[in-house]
């Protein structure tokens, strides 16, 4: 017997949501909700150097005044600082881990390709062992050029040669704070979670999550990369693109032009109801087969 879905959403508290954030939410949400699965709300805050005062709290309100409805407490990366160490010990005990001295500037002297995802794909300088008079700064995964695929309900096949694609990745980074590649892992891991739906923005990163979760020998998750929203110069929509936050008061606008992204067809006096009726009809109509499959798609000016 198949194990009951859970899924989830997992904001960063870096700033407000925006629309991009909202079409990762709602597709999440009525996917769990079609398959009369579990939707969990997960605070991705483990790197505090970049969350912002205040932010958790208004994505929460935002979240609830535009009809969300998750189940059980919201998970706080910050209060799990102790699961992702034992993970890392693990890994280390297993000489899957290693220390690392490498600077950045280092590695971009070093480094000979581009990584995956636009950065550097690590030289493997400390593979071997720390350098004379060197300590460690970080700790990486080691990893082979194996392949490494798996099937995207939306994009299709996937597949990466972690040493090649990224190298070596960082489990812990110089400045102590556990990465964002372990932390989703553990905690997807303890949370049993059986199906991610989130933007193809972090569809480079699932192979290496993949890695992560068969090294620890943890359960692989069903993987669904929805299309990204971008601006007319083709950013995808964030913070850093100054992306417009969600209107409180725009609300079922805002939720069907979402639910028109994500390619339902939606009818047109939709436009005029309330949220609950919103909701109501994209319960009762989602459709994970009209979804689109590109991973990007430019929004009009």
């Amino acid at each position: 017997m198949p194990f009951p879905y859970r899924g989830r959403f997992a904001p960063s508290p870096t700033g407000p949501l925006h629309f991009g954030s909202l079409i990762a939410a709602l597709g999440s949400c009525l996917d769990a909700r079609q398959q009369g699965g579990t939707w969990l709300l997960r605070m991705e805050d483990v790197d505090t150097s970049r969350n912002v005062p205040g932010a958790a709290d208004d994505i929460l309100r935002t979240l609830a005044a535009f009809g969300f409805e998750w189940d059980g407490p919201v998970l706080y990366q910050s209060q799990r600082l102790a699961a992702y160490g034992a993970a890392l010990e693990q890994l280390k005990q297993a000489g899957l881990a290693y220390g690392c001295a490498c600077s950045r500037k280092e590695i971009a002297d070093s480094a000979t390709h581009a990584a995956i995802d636009g950065g550097l794909a690590y030289p493997g300088t400390c593979r071997k062992g720390l350098p004379d008079g060197r300590a460690a700064r970080a700790w990486r995964l080691r990893v082979d050029n194996g392949e490494v695929a798996f099937i995207d309900r939306l994009q299709g096949r996937v597949v990466q040669h972690l040493e090649d694609d990224v190298g070596d990745f960082v489990l812990r980074r110089a400045d102590g704070l556990f990465a964002y590649q372990l932390a989703v892992v553990v905690d997807d891991a303890w949370q049993g979670i059986t199906d991610v739906v989130r933007g193809a923005d972090l569809l480079a990163s699932t192979p290496r999550q993949i890695a992560l979760q068969r090294s620890l020998g943890y359960p692989e998750p069903v993987y669904a990369h929805l299309p990204v929203a971008a601006n007319p110069a083709g950013e995808k929509l964030s913070k850093q693109t100054l992306a417009q936050a969600l209107r409180v008061d725009q609300a079922s606008a805002e939720l069907v032009a979402a639910l028109r992204f994500l390619g339902q067809a939606v009818p047109g006096e939709l436009g005029r109801a309330s949220v609950a009726e919103v909701w109501a009809w994209a319960r009762a109509h989602w459709s994970f087969a009209a979804v689109p499959r590109q991973a990007l798609i430019v929004l009009p000016a």
